[in-house]
């Protein structure tokens, strides 16, 4: 495997399995969907993104964190757990949707929501049309080893931008890559990534098969 896929693999899993005092995102994302003073999902999304940020990116919370995370490449300190707490707060908006968390689409897109606009390019270099919405069902069709090429030039991206640019200058093109140059910066980032991943995973028009159990909202 390759190194930068193994990075993201790595800041996958942290985000979606839980690392250190963080649940896994199912869980995070079950909490919301057991509170019943939510109208919708929408609501519960809203909620998510205004409290997650808020409180995850307080001053200190990555570095303390940043010690759980081994990577097989070195990165400037914190970068790896800002992803993987952003993929966190993707895998809850993904599952609150009704989607599964270990699905391969669902962490494709969890990566393009954390990379933001660089992902269009990606997935244009990977030969899929994004004219129209990008979103699950625009990877229905993908196969498998193609999902896998798209992740690995995401790593491949997140770690050459990495030892290229720094922390400081990183933090221009990806979101939440200042690392912990400001809690307010990080957290208006981490509202960004949320923003996007509400938008890939919103089920749109047609039905969506939900995770067993839940119904998607």
């Amino acid at each position: 495997m390759s190194k930068p896929l193994e990075v993201v693999n790595a800041v996958l899993d942290a985000g979606f399995e839980g690392l250190g005092p963080l649940c896994s995102a199912t869980g995070l994302a079950d909490e919301y969907l057991a509170d019943s003073r939510y109208a919708n999902h929408e609501a519960r999304i809203d909620s998510l993104i205004h409290w997650e940020t808020g409180k995850l990116f307080t001053t200190g919370f990555l570095s303390g964190l940043g010690g759980l995370l081994t990577l097989p490449v070195s990165l400037p300190a914190g970068l790896g757990v800002s992803w993987a707490v952003q993929a966190r707060l993707v895998g809850a908006i993904a599952r609150i949707h009704g989607h599964d968390v270990e699905e391969d689409r669902v962490r494709t897109l969890t990566l393009l929501a954390i990379v933001g606009d660089i992902g269009k390019e990606v997935v244009k270099q990977a030969g899929i049309e994004v004219s129209q919405h990008l979103g699950m069902r625009a990877l229905e069709a993908v196969p498998k080893h193609a999902l896998s090429g798209i992740n690995r030039a995401v790593g491949f991206r997140l770690v050459s931008k990495a030892s290229q640019k720094g922390v400081v200058n990183l933090s221009k093109v990806v979101p939440l890559a200042g690392g912990l140059v400001g809690g307010a910066v990080d957290a208006l980032a981490c509202r960004a990534v949320g923003a996007t991943a509400r938008r890939l995973f919103s089920p749109g028009p047609g039905p969506v098969v939900p995770v067993p159990g839940m119904s998607p909202g």
